[in-house]
């Protein structure tokens, strides 16, 4: 509830004179200068029990006269509907799960610093349908575009590595992720694109893909995931156990750049988790959903609940003051 004309408020406090004035009137009534003799043997007969009711009537007034200031002040039920229009993006996360993945570069690994950034950039979105497509020797859509995010991040938590042959196939993954958006209407369709490698398979090579996204209008962001140099790598001994050892981290920048430039997008490289937070924070700050906000707010009067009411005490408090309580307050 809200109040149209908050300023009438202010004469409740007129209250606090009233109430102390029939307070001292009334001391003073029971303190007159003439002393009577005793008369407590006479607080029992009948009709003493109006004197009781001598305040009643203002504080009947009182009353009155705080739901009329109430009433004089609007009181107001708000009611707000936030009307929402998105033009949305179609966006395709495209991820490498080679074995590659697993160096612990990012932390815990490649592949999991990958899965937990994503999800964090998906919880991001808005009005935004967002597929996932994997991709090994071999690439597959693992959710295509959809506005179901909880769905989408439980599959994106349940992607692993070895369930398709390893390898890595960019440019497989790229025709995939195109496959997916264009029949898209959207007005912008993006494919980020994850990897940690050089494209060593697929029956179509990256640019050429990338050549697909262009004629179908597609923005292609590309991530190298890895630190420079060597990067340890757990493999297990059949004699030690769980061990690591260095491997070294061979990114084909030159193709992934040439890739993001040939489609307007950007290539990124992540030396570590934090920088691979970086840059998702980057692409969502490019890819900007445009939201127009529509306000609708409905006012109801409810100065009737606190008028009518007041008006009604209001006589009461007259009546009793009149004629009920009159004898009484003489």
């Amino acid at each position: 509830m809200s109040w149209a004309n908050p300023q009438w408020l202010w004469l409740l406090l007129l209250l606090i004179p009233l109430a102390g004035y029939h307070l001292w009137n009334h001391w003073q009534s029971r303190h007159p200068n003439l002393t009577f003799s005793d008369t407590s043997h006479a607080v029992n007969l009948s009709g003493n029990w109006k004197r009781y009711g001598i305040h009643l009537g203002p504080l009947l007034q009182w009353i009155a006269f705080a739901l009329v200031v109430c009433a004089m002040a609007r009181p107001q039920y708000q009611n707000t509907t936030v009307e929402r229009n998105a033009e949305g993006i179609d966006i395709v996360i495209t991820l490498d799960i080679s074995t590659s993945m697993k160096a612990e570069d990012l932390k815990p690994n490649r592949l999991e610093a990958a899965k937990t950034v994503a999800a964090d950039f998906i919880d991001d979105r808005i009005s935004d349908r967002i597929g996932l497509v994997l991709f090994a020797r071999k690439s597959f859509t693992a959710v295509p575009p959809t506005l179901d995010y909880e769905l989408l991040n439980r599959l994106l938590g349940e992607v692993e590595m070895g369930v398709v042959e390893d390898g890595t196939a960019i440019g497989m993954g790229i025709a995939t992720a195109v496959n997916r958006l264009k029949e898209s209407e959207a007005e912008s369709k993006v494919i980020i694109l994850l990897t940690d490698g050089q494209n060593n398979s697929g029956e179509i090579d990256p640019v050429t893909a990338a050549d697909l996204a262009v004629s179908h209008d597609i923005k292609i962001y590309t991530i190298g995931a890895g630190t420079r140099g060597t990067a340890p790598y757990p493999v297990q001994d059949p004699i030690f156990g769980n061990r690591y050892q260095n491997v070294e981290v061979n990114i084909d920048e030159e193709m992934l750049t040439e890739i993001a430039n040939m489609t307007g997008g950007n290539y990124f490289r992540a030396i570590d988790t934090e920088q691979l937070k970086e840059i998702y924070n980057q692409i969502n700050e490019l890819e900007t959903t445009e939201i127009e906000e529509v306000i609708y707010t409905d006012y109801q009067d409810l100065y009737p609940r606190f008028l009518l009411p007041g008006i009604l005490l209001l006589i009461l408090g007259i009546i009793s003051d009149r004629f009920v309580f009159r004898n009484a307050m003489e």
